[in-house]
């Protein structure tokens, strides 16, 4: 009995012996062999990391007097999490939840439902905000999205334009309110409005699909970087946007966020400095607001510098930031004159100021000795292509550039040949981007018999001749015929026109430069000095000798050298548009201009007045005249005819009579095909990058006329109350 009994109790100690040695077993495969599986799935504390936007950098012209800067900003946010967590503690149950439909990938609906974050809201923050007259209208909408995309983790910005006086009374007063802060920010502002807007461009705010995917994995929760989308803003928008920051949050076993682990604060991109000048840019600006439709371009013809760079009519880039209204948005865009636009980079019939590079290329072959006669017109087939003068007798090419004879220039194309003037366009960057560093620029058009039969036509004698006066298919930026002048001026250097001087990081280091660059020297390329000086003089004739066509130009402060243009339009509306290219002074020449007057009657009567302007004041300047930089505002478009411009307080003459000398446009329809004929009428826009939207307050979301009409009184602490 005894022995059975202990064979028992051996037994059942070998089993008690096996079970530990299990357990132990277990114990050490879990908390040893597969530590990390398990210790994955153990609730506990979390780290998440936040990314912080940088601060953008400021862009500067050539002096260092900043445009452009971001300038502290206050944005009330809500962090709906901790709102949320509040409203939890604080009622016995959650609201409704919020019903909302969608599609999925399949077009199939679904019925989707959430926590009702604005009624949440509204019973936890608003109250507060309403005692303090805080309360704004806001997209009820956007708030439901940003909750339902970041759970709450990344703030939601309830008001992006809070005033420092609003900033204060918060900071005094907002005890009690929960899930309610106040940040920092820096907002985008551009100092003197409207001027140089087309250089500058705008920005829009941050949009997540733009990062790349690898880039958004680094962070738990990315918060993106405001970005350029037109002009030097994106062009130079990698070194403008700032280095950024980053916050690591820790969030208990339930999800709920404890506090925040670490911070690195974002720091500012680098500075972007510009070669215009903003003193040339604003008088440049200014005068073109005597037309309501051009654009003007100077050069420092030394080194491809571009001083100004100007469009009208304009627009305000601060009406872009943070965002820009659907009625703004439409304002502009619905505009029949474009202000968005930049005329000063987009193609257009330069007319007779292409007679200077159609003289350059005669010097590549013999045509420039010649004395060819103006015979009111030329010949082809069975039509007579006219001269806008009745007959300007047998004359050189000097005298031909000085009185704009068409006669001579369709004779002394021809006798160059097409294949000539192709190669001397190519050098002076025609038909071709320049690849200044804004956004917008087209290559315009030299045609040529390949280009013709392309286009299912081909080549003859009286296409050439169109061409010498810039017409038909011919086509020149502005920008393109500022070079085209700069290289003439300095005695056929051919430079890359610049716009971006260098790039600055806040330490003072250079860390991009762009050195001026010698493309061409036409004088290496088969011309001699003497062939430039012989086109060179006939500009300084135009203006400076009896019987020019641009004697209006001529001043007592400088010497003014020119060539007017004036192209035929297809548009019945606006017939004619007007141009003038000059340089200044004669010898060593500081600067080089091109201004185009869209629907003006003859170069010299429309535009160069205003080169004479710009030309004057930009002297004056270099020669000490100081001039006061004020915000310009918008430059309003319109529609009628220029006839003449004037400057000595008459304001704009539309109706003057133009000049006896100045050049008239010619009529040549009948030799430009009508498939041709559409590329000078077509409308003006072109495709703009859309900008972020404001967001249009919804019915759920008018709230700001409660400020008025505080009620209920709220009173701090009462969340903590409930809680305890």
């Amino acid at each position: 009995m005894v022995t059975q009994f202990r064979i028992r109790l051996y037994l059942l100690a070998l089993l008690v012996m096996a079970g530990m040695c299990l357990l132990v077993y277990r114990l050490y495969e879990i908390q040893v062999v597969e530590h990390d599986y398990y210790a994955a799935r153990v609730p506990g504390s979390k780290f998440e990391s936040v990314r912080i936007p940088g601060i953008r950098g400021e862009i500067k012209d050539r002096n260092g007097l900043t445009l452009v800067d971001s300038t502290p900003n206050y944005e009330l946010q809500f962090d709906l999490r901790t709102i949320v967590d509040v409203y939890k503690d604080t009622h016995d149950k959650m609201p409704d939840p919020y019903v909302w439909e969608r599609f999925d990938r399949y077009g199939q609906k679904e019925i989707k439902k959430e926590t009702d974050i604005v009624q949440i809201v509204e019973e936890t923050v608003f109250p507060g905000l309403q005692d303090l007259g805080l309360l704004a209208d806001y997209s009820a909408n956007s708030m439901r999205v940003h909750y339902r995309s970041t759970q709450g983790v990344v703030p939601f910005t309830y008001r992006r334009d809070l005033s420092f006086r609003e900033f204060a009374r918060f900071a005094e007063n907002n005890i009690g309110i929960p899930g309610v802060t106040v940040s920092r920010t820096g907002r985008r502002r551009y100092l003197y409005d409207s001027l140089a807007c087309h250089i500058l461009g705008y920005m829009n705010l941050a949009d997540i699909d733009q990062v790349p995917e690898e880039k958004r994995r680094e962070f738990d929760y990315y918060v993106g970087d405001d970005y350029g989308v037109m002009g030097v803003e994106k062009t130079m928008d990698h070194y403008l946007q700032g280095k950024p920051g980053e916050v690591t949050i820790e969030k208990n076993e339930k999800g709920r966020i404890v506090g925040e682990v670490s911070r690195t604060d974002a720091q500012p991109g680098s500075d972007v400095y510009l070669t215009i000048d903003a003193r040339i840019q604003m008088v440049t600006e200014e005068s073109l607001r005597k037309i309501g439709r051009g654009a003007a371009v100077v050069m420092n013809p030394q080194n491809g510098d571009i001083l100004a760079i100007a469009s009208v009519p304009s627009f305000n880039p601060n009406v872009f930031i943070p965002e820009v209204s659907i009625d703004d948005w439409k304002r502009y865009t619905e505009d029949p004159t474009s202000p968005m636009f930049s005329r000063a980079v987009n193609p257009y019939a330069p007319g007779s100021t292409c007679k200077i590079p159609i003289a350059l290329a005669g010097c590549l072959s013999d045509s420039w000795r010649y004395r060819f006669s103006c015979g009111g017109g030329a010949q082809y087939g069975k039509k007579f292509m006219k001269c806008w003068h009745s007959n300007h007798g047998h004359i050189d090419l000097s005298s031909a550039v000085k009185v704009s004879c068409n006669g001579f220039f369709y004779r002394y194309a021809n006798h160059t040949g097409i294949r000539n003037i192709q190669t001397m366009t190519d050098l002076l960057g025609m038909g071709k981007t320049t690849g200044i560093k804004i956004t917008g620029e087209k290559p315009g058009n030299i045609p040529n018999p390949e280009w013709l039969r392309m286009q299912g036509l081909l080549w003859s004698d009286a296409f050439t001749a169109l061409t010498s006066i810039g017409q038909g298919a011919t086509e020149a930026t502005p920008l393109q015929m500022a070079s085209v002048t700069s290289t003439v001026c300095n005695g056929g250097k051919v430079y890359q026109p610049r716009i971006i001087k260098k790039v600055v990081e806040q330490n003072g280091e250079v860390v991009w430069e762009e050195p001026p660059k010698l493309k061409y020297d036409l004088t290496r390329e088969g011309l001699t000095a003497e062939q430039v000086e012989t086109v060179k003089r006939g500009m300084w004739r135009v203006v400076n000798e009896g019987g020019g066509t641009a004697g209006r130009s001529r001043s007592t402060i400088t010497v003014i050298n020119g060539k007017t243009g004036t192209a035929q339009t297809a548009n019945p509306i606006q017939p004619t548009n007007a141009w003038f290219i000059a340089f200044a002074p004669y010898e060593n020449p500081e600067f080089a201009v091109c201004v185009f007057v869209e629907n003006g009657n003859s170069g010299g009567g429309a535009a160069s007045p205003i080169a004479k302007y710009i030309i004057e004041n930009a002297t004056i300047m270099d020669r000490g005249h100081k001039i006061e930089l004020t915000a310009l505002p918008e430059a309003i478009g319109r529609t009628d005819r220029v006839m003449s411009v004037s400057f000595d307080n008459t304001g704009l003459t539309a109706f003057a009579q133009a000049d006896a000398d100045s050049e008239s446009a010619v009529d040549v329809t009948a030799f430009v095909p009508e498939s041709l004929q559409q590329r000078n009428f077509r409308p003006f826009g072109g495709l703009l990058a859309p900008p972020s939207f404001r967001q249009n307050t919804d019915r759920r979301g008018q709230v700001g006329n409660m400020n008025s009409n505080p009620k209920p009184k709220f009173r701090p602490f009462q969340w903590l109350r409930k809680r305890n």
